[in-house]
């Protein structure tokens, strides 16, 4: 299993800081292949959105709902940290769409 960081072919979901709302797209088909790649990479864009914004994470569908596997590991990345996350609902493709609202 890959953490995402480690290897160097496989392109970083976020680049910069975002200072409004956005997407990360998390269903790739490696994403399917590898689960911690998909938490590897929602830790990043967590942690490169902007206080006051949201970042919608979609994940892969194979993985199944994303409370089950992505939410405690998020919370306890970011310990400390006012993070308010929510189920937004399935995508027409069978991904899955959480909203992660960091907090001023």
């Amino acid at each position: 299993m890959s953490n995402g960081s480690a290897d160097s072919d496989i392109e970083p979901v976020t680049r910069r800081e975002h200072d409004v709302s956005w997407s990360a797209n998390l269903e790739k088909p490696r994403h399917a292949a590898d689960r911690d790649l998909v938490v590897s990479q929602a830790k990043d864009a967590v942690e490169a959105t902007a206080a006051g914004t949201h970042v919608n994470l979609v994940t892969h569908g194979d993985h199944g709902r994303p409370e089950n596997y992505l939410w405690d590991e998020l919370e306890a990345a970011f310990e400390g940290i006012d993070l308010e996350i929510e189920y937004v609902d399935r995508c027409g493709c069978g991904g899955h769409v959480t909203r992660v609202h960091v907090g001023d």
